[in-house]
């Protein structure tokens, strides 16, 4: 299922409130053995609801998060720290300076990182 997602650098990523509404945000993400893995700032709203539930849903898209492919049901977690810090080496990897620039950009490069882990 994950190889749809190969050369992809973004996915949208939804997840729902407690009330049922989904909420749909383009992320980074790697794979590596067969599972989905993103990054976010601690304590996000992505973070909150799947805390809540762990039901997501993941497609393609682009730096926009216009999706440009099909959904794909999935699980999701929010991983420990041990966790944090293999998913943060895993997405340096991918994209490099990138990350870099944009942690920097966005004023990142210290803040606290939660990582989830999404089985699809």
């Amino acid at each position: 299922m994950v190889e749809r997602f190969a050369n992809q650098q973004c996915l949208n990523l939804e997840t729902y409130r407690k009330n049922g509404q989904p909420m749909r945000t383009p992320v980074w993400f790697v794979e590596d053995n067969g599972v989905v893995y993103i990054h976010t700032v601690k304590n996000a709203g992505k973070v909150k609801r799947i805390r809540h539930t762990t039901r997501v849903r993941v497609a393609p898209c682009d730096m926009r998060g216009a999706v440009t492919g099909e959904w794909i049901d999935g699980e999701a977690r929010v991983l420990d720290e041990a966790g944090v810090r293999r998913v943060n080496e895993l997405l340096d990897r991918k994209y490099g300076e990138a990350m870099s620039q944009f942690k920097q950009r966005h004023n990142l490069q210290y803040a606290p990182w939660d990582a989830i882990e999404i089985r699809v």
